[in-house]
Protein backbone atom coordinates (compact mmCIF):
# COMPACT_ATOMS: atom_id res chain seq x y z
CA UNK A 1 0.00 0.00 0.00
CA UNK A 2 1.03 3.61 -0.67
CA UNK A 3 2.32 5.65 1.91
CA UNK A 4 -0.29 8.65 1.94
CA UNK A 5 1.19 12.34 2.18
CA UNK A 6 -1.34 15.16 3.82
CA UNK A 7 1.01 18.13 1.90
CA UNK A 8 3.42 18.30 -1.11
CA UNK A 9 3.89 21.87 -0.59
CA UNK A 10 3.71 23.49 2.87
CA UNK A 11 0.40 25.88 2.99
CA UNK A 12 2.63 28.98 4.14
CA UNK A 13 5.32 27.79 1.77
CA UNK A 14 7.11 31.23 2.01
CA UNK A 15 7.98 31.19 -1.88
CA UNK A 16 4.42 31.57 -2.62
CA UNK A 17 1.54 34.10 -2.37
CA UNK A 18 -1.63 31.99 -1.55
CA UNK A 19 -5.12 32.76 -0.40
CA UNK A 20 -8.94 31.81 -0.86
CA UNK A 21 -10.85 34.45 -2.95
CA UNK A 22 -13.92 35.27 -4.10
CA UNK A 23 -14.98 35.85 -7.84
CA UNK A 24 -18.62 37.11 -7.41
CA UNK A 25 -20.36 33.97 -5.98
CA UNK A 26 -17.57 31.62 -6.50
CA UNK A 27 -14.81 30.69 -4.00
CA UNK A 28 -11.24 29.62 -5.16
CA UNK A 29 -7.66 29.32 -3.56
CA UNK A 30 -5.09 31.43 -5.94
CA UNK A 31 -1.15 30.34 -5.54
CA UNK A 32 1.68 32.04 -7.27
CA UNK A 33 5.06 32.20 -7.07
CA UNK A 34 5.05 35.39 -4.40
CA UNK A 35 7.52 37.51 -7.02
CA UNK A 36 6.70 35.92 -9.87
CA UNK A 37 5.98 38.27 -13.52
CA UNK A 38 4.58 37.11 -16.68
CA UNK A 39 3.48 33.77 -15.26
CA UNK A 40 1.33 30.86 -17.18
CA UNK A 41 -1.84 30.89 -15.39
CA UNK A 42 -3.21 27.04 -14.38
CA UNK A 43 -7.03 26.56 -13.83
CA UNK A 44 -7.46 23.63 -11.32
CA UNK A 45 -10.55 21.21 -11.42
CA UNK A 46 -11.40 19.07 -7.83
CA UNK A 47 -12.13 15.83 -7.76
CA UNK A 48 -15.93 14.75 -6.55
CA UNK A 49 -14.97 15.64 -2.81
CA UNK A 50 -14.88 19.64 -3.86
CA UNK A 51 -11.66 21.90 -3.28
CA UNK A 52 -10.35 19.81 -0.52
CA UNK A 53 -7.08 20.17 1.07
CA UNK A 54 -5.36 17.86 -1.27
CA UNK A 55 -6.54 19.86 -4.41
CA UNK A 56 -5.46 23.33 -2.62
CA UNK A 57 -2.38 21.24 -2.25
CA UNK A 58 -2.42 20.45 -5.97
CA UNK A 59 -2.79 24.28 -7.38
CA UNK A 60 0.64 24.72 -5.09
CA UNK A 61 2.25 22.68 -6.37
CA UNK A 62 1.51 24.08 -10.06
CA UNK A 63 2.54 27.56 -8.22
CA UNK A 64 6.14 25.70 -6.85
CA UNK A 65 6.78 25.02 -10.67
CA UNK A 66 6.04 28.45 -11.65
CA UNK A 67 2.62 29.15 -12.51
CA UNK A 68 -0.25 31.24 -11.46
CA UNK A 69 -2.40 28.87 -10.28
CA UNK A 70 -6.15 28.88 -9.37
CA UNK A 71 -8.48 26.14 -7.66
CA UNK A 72 -11.94 26.71 -8.49
CA UNK A 73 -14.82 25.52 -5.62
CA UNK A 74 -17.38 24.06 -8.80
CA UNK A 75 -19.29 23.64 -5.42
CA UNK A 76 -19.79 27.08 -4.78
CA UNK A 77 -23.40 27.35 -5.97
CA UNK A 78 -24.32 24.80 -3.55
CA UNK A 79 -22.79 25.80 -0.67
CA UNK A 80 -19.16 25.64 -0.93
CA UNK A 81 -17.11 22.62 0.02
CA UNK A 82 -16.45 23.19 2.97
CA UNK A 83 -19.81 22.74 3.68
CA UNK A 84 -19.25 18.93 2.87
CA UNK A 85 -15.67 18.75 4.00
CA UNK A 86 -14.89 16.02 1.51
CA UNK A 87 -17.39 13.44 2.89
CA UNK A 88 -19.36 10.96 1.04
CA UNK A 89 -21.83 13.38 1.08
CA UNK A 90 -20.14 15.83 -0.86
CA UNK A 91 -19.95 13.26 -4.35
CA UNK A 92 -23.89 13.09 -3.85
CA UNK A 93 -24.03 16.35 -4.04
CA UNK A 94 -21.64 17.67 -7.13
CA UNK A 95 -24.36 15.83 -9.05
CA UNK A 96 -26.30 18.83 -8.88
CA UNK A 97 -23.97 20.54 -10.86
CA UNK A 98 -24.55 20.82 -14.56
CA UNK A 99 -22.05 20.76 -17.45
CA UNK A 100 -23.00 24.72 -18.26
CA UNK A 101 -22.78 25.78 -14.26
CA UNK A 102 -19.19 24.63 -14.19
CA UNK A 103 -18.19 26.12 -17.68
CA UNK A 104 -19.70 29.55 -16.77
CA UNK A 105 -18.06 29.40 -13.38
CA UNK A 106 -14.56 28.27 -14.34
CA UNK A 107 -14.97 31.17 -17.37
CA UNK A 108 -15.56 33.70 -14.48
CA UNK A 109 -12.07 32.34 -13.33
CA UNK A 110 -10.80 32.72 -16.60
CA UNK A 111 -11.36 36.15 -16.59
CA UNK A 112 -10.36 36.85 -13.29
CA UNK A 113 -6.97 35.33 -13.74
CA UNK A 114 -6.62 37.36 -16.83
CA UNK A 115 -6.80 40.59 -15.20
CA UNK A 116 -3.78 40.03 -12.70
CA UNK A 117 -0.69 41.76 -12.97
CA UNK A 118 1.54 38.89 -12.82
CA UNK A 119 0.17 36.98 -15.53
CA UNK A 120 0.96 36.44 -19.41
CA UNK A 121 -2.55 35.82 -21.00
CA UNK A 122 -1.87 31.91 -21.47
CA UNK A 123 -4.24 29.89 -19.59
CA UNK A 124 -4.45 26.46 -19.28
CA UNK A 125 -6.62 23.98 -17.32
CA UNK A 126 -6.05 19.98 -15.29
CA UNK A 127 -8.76 18.69 -14.12
CA UNK A 128 -9.15 15.08 -11.83
CA UNK A 129 -11.73 12.82 -11.97
CA UNK A 130 -14.76 14.58 -11.67
CA UNK A 131 -12.84 17.74 -12.53
CA UNK A 132 -11.24 15.44 -15.37
CA UNK A 133 -14.72 15.37 -17.22
CA UNK A 134 -15.17 19.02 -16.40
CA UNK A 135 -11.72 19.95 -17.83
CA UNK A 136 -12.46 18.61 -21.22
CA UNK A 137 -15.93 19.57 -21.38
CA UNK A 138 -14.70 22.91 -20.88
CA UNK A 139 -11.87 22.85 -23.36
CA UNK A 140 -14.76 22.23 -25.96
CA UNK A 141 -16.67 25.41 -25.03
CA UNK A 142 -13.52 27.75 -24.03
CA UNK A 143 -11.75 29.84 -26.81
CA UNK A 144 -9.26 30.88 -24.25
CA UNK A 145 -7.38 27.91 -23.62
CA UNK A 146 -4.03 27.34 -25.02
CA UNK A 147 -3.86 23.80 -23.10
CA UNK A 148 -6.32 20.99 -21.35
CA UNK A 149 -4.84 18.38 -19.24
CA UNK A 150 -7.42 15.09 -18.18
CA UNK A 151 -6.70 13.05 -15.47
CA UNK A 152 -9.11 9.54 -15.31
CA UNK A 153 -12.32 12.02 -16.39
CA UNK A 154 -15.05 10.84 -18.68
CA UNK A 155 -15.71 12.45 -22.32
CA UNK A 156 -17.40 15.39 -23.27
CA UNK A 157 -19.83 14.91 -26.48
CA UNK A 158 -17.31 14.17 -28.98
CA UNK A 159 -18.75 16.07 -31.68
CA UNK A 160 -17.88 18.90 -29.46
CA UNK A 161 -13.88 17.77 -29.59
CA UNK A 162 -13.79 19.73 -33.41
CA UNK A 163 -14.58 22.73 -30.80
CA UNK A 164 -10.95 22.42 -28.80
CA UNK A 165 -8.89 25.40 -29.00
CA UNK A 166 -5.59 23.57 -28.27
CA UNK A 167 -3.29 20.48 -27.51
CA UNK A 168 -4.58 18.22 -24.61
CA UNK A 169 -3.08 15.70 -22.75
CA UNK A 170 -4.64 12.77 -21.12
CA UNK A 171 -3.16 10.87 -17.80
CA UNK A 172 -5.43 7.54 -17.33
CA UNK A 173 -4.99 4.84 -15.38
CA UNK A 174 -4.89 1.55 -17.10
CA UNK A 175 -7.13 -0.18 -13.54
CA UNK A 176 -9.87 2.05 -13.87
CA UNK A 177 -13.54 0.29 -15.64
CA UNK A 178 -15.24 3.26 -15.84
CA UNK A 179 -13.18 5.33 -17.59
CA UNK A 180 -11.21 3.16 -20.07
CA UNK A 181 -13.24 2.67 -22.82
CA UNK A 182 -13.54 6.24 -23.35
CA UNK A 183 -10.45 6.59 -24.48
CA UNK A 184 -10.36 4.65 -27.52
CA UNK A 185 -13.17 6.53 -28.62
CA UNK A 186 -11.32 10.11 -27.35
CA UNK A 187 -8.43 9.22 -29.66
CA UNK A 188 -10.44 8.94 -33.00
CA UNK A 189 -12.46 11.34 -32.15
CA UNK A 190 -9.65 14.19 -31.43
CA UNK A 191 -7.43 12.38 -34.87
CA UNK A 192 -10.58 12.94 -36.64
CA UNK A 193 -11.11 16.64 -35.85
CA UNK A 194 -7.39 17.07 -36.03
CA UNK A 195 -6.88 17.87 -32.98
CA UNK A 196 -3.52 17.21 -30.81
CA UNK A 197 -4.20 14.43 -28.08
CA UNK A 198 -1.41 13.32 -25.66
CA UNK A 199 -2.30 10.60 -24.02
CA UNK A 200 -0.87 8.02 -21.66
CA UNK A 201 -2.21 4.97 -20.10
CA UNK A 202 -0.43 4.00 -16.47
CA UNK A 203 -0.17 0.32 -16.53
CA UNK A 204 -1.36 -1.11 -12.99
CA UNK A 205 -2.33 2.08 -12.24
CA UNK A 206 -6.12 2.78 -10.32
CA UNK A 207 -8.58 5.41 -10.93
CA UNK A 208 -7.05 8.94 -8.49
CA UNK A 209 -3.83 7.50 -9.04
CA UNK A 210 -2.65 11.36 -8.49
CA UNK A 211 -4.31 11.83 -4.90
CA UNK A 212 -1.85 11.25 -2.43
CA UNK A 213 -3.98 11.37 0.47
CA UNK A 214 -5.50 8.15 -0.59
CA UNK A 215 -3.94 4.85 0.02
CA UNK A 216 -6.17 2.42 -1.57
CA UNK A 217 -5.58 4.86 -4.94
CA UNK A 218 -2.38 6.22 -4.67
CA UNK A 219 0.65 5.43 -6.89
CA UNK A 220 3.56 6.77 -6.42
CA UNK A 221 5.54 6.68 -9.86
CA UNK A 222 2.59 6.83 -11.96
CA UNK A 223 1.60 10.44 -10.49
CA UNK A 224 5.18 11.45 -10.55
CA UNK A 225 5.45 10.87 -14.10
CA UNK A 226 2.36 12.05 -15.02
CA UNK A 227 3.17 15.13 -13.03
CA UNK A 228 6.31 15.75 -15.06
CA UNK A 229 4.01 14.83 -18.68
CA UNK A 230 1.80 17.63 -17.39
CA UNK A 231 4.36 20.70 -16.01
CA UNK A 232 6.41 20.02 -18.93
CA UNK A 233 3.31 20.03 -21.18
CA UNK A 234 2.13 23.26 -19.58
CA UNK A 235 5.64 25.00 -19.63
CA UNK A 236 5.38 23.86 -23.25
CA UNK A 237 2.21 26.17 -24.09
CA UNK A 238 2.19 28.63 -21.29
CA UNK A 239 5.09 30.27 -21.57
Amino acid sequence: MAQTIENIVDPNDSGLASEMVKIGALNAYVSRPKDGKNLGTVIVIHENRGLVGHIKDVTRRFAKDGFAAIGVDLMSRIGGSDTWNGSDEATKEIGKITGPMAVEDLTAAVAYMKKQSYVNGKVGVVGYCWGGGQSLNFATQCKDLNAAVVYYGKNPDLNAVANIPCPVMGNYAGDDANIMPGVEPLKEAMAKAGKSLDAKVFDGAKHAFNNNTNADRYNPEAAKEAWARTTGFFKANLS
